[in-house]
């Protein structure tokens, strides 16, 4: 019996991808039943040490639709289920699965964002609208020129004392005197 490498999982309702960590593999096998049956074999560097995985996974795939990339760090398997559902797991054994076994975040959708991701607003085609020609704002240069702070300079922004306060003190200061009684 052989090692395990790290596989990584993720699913849509009607695939699965499978990413088998492993690199400079040779001598990679695949045996895909479509009881869902996964069976992997392959070595690696100098000695051959020998890697496997199989796996019951949950439930039946087409194996005719199935494909496979070996890469230099990596084995990619689309898997197509049989049926167009979402799995609640990979593989038919319940409770803790393999410690070789992890989810794939990097391709990971939830089942609720499936449907946000494929649906309305995402799929819309605007062909060749020109949204300059809209006159929405964000694109001209006018509005920059308004809002330009780059000739102001400290000496601009001090504002000089203001010659209405100090008349109105004045003004106070007289309303002051009319108020005191004359002696």
């Amino acid at each position: 019996m052989g090692r395990h490498p790290i596989v990584k999982w993720a699913q849509r309702p009607d695939t699965l991808y499978i990413t088998i960590d492993l690199p400079d593999a040779q001598d990679v096998k695949l045996k895909l039943d479509p009881e869902g049956k996964f069976l992997f074999s392959a070595t690696t560097g100098k000695e051959k040490t020998p890697y496997e995985v199989d796996l019951d996974l949950y439930d039946k795939i087409d194996v005719n639709e199935s494909k496979a990339s070996i890469g230099l760090r990596n084995i990619c398997y689309l898997v197509k289920k049989a049926e167009s559902k979402w799995w609640s797991r990979l593989i038919k054994q319940e409770g803790k699965a393999p410690m070789f076994l992890k989810v794939d975040w990097d391709k990971w959708v939830d089942e609720d964002e499936e449907s946000d991701a494929q649906g309305p607003g995402n799929d819309m085609d605007f062909g060749d609208l020109d949204f300059s020609k809209l006159n929405m704002g964000g694109g001209g240069d006018a509005l920059d020129d308004e809002f330009d702070d780059s000739s102001d300079t400290e000496d601009e922004n001090v504002e000089a004392p203001s010659t209405t306060a100090e008349s109105d003190t004045k003004l106070s200061a007289s309303v002051e005197d009319e108020a005191k009684p004359s002696v």
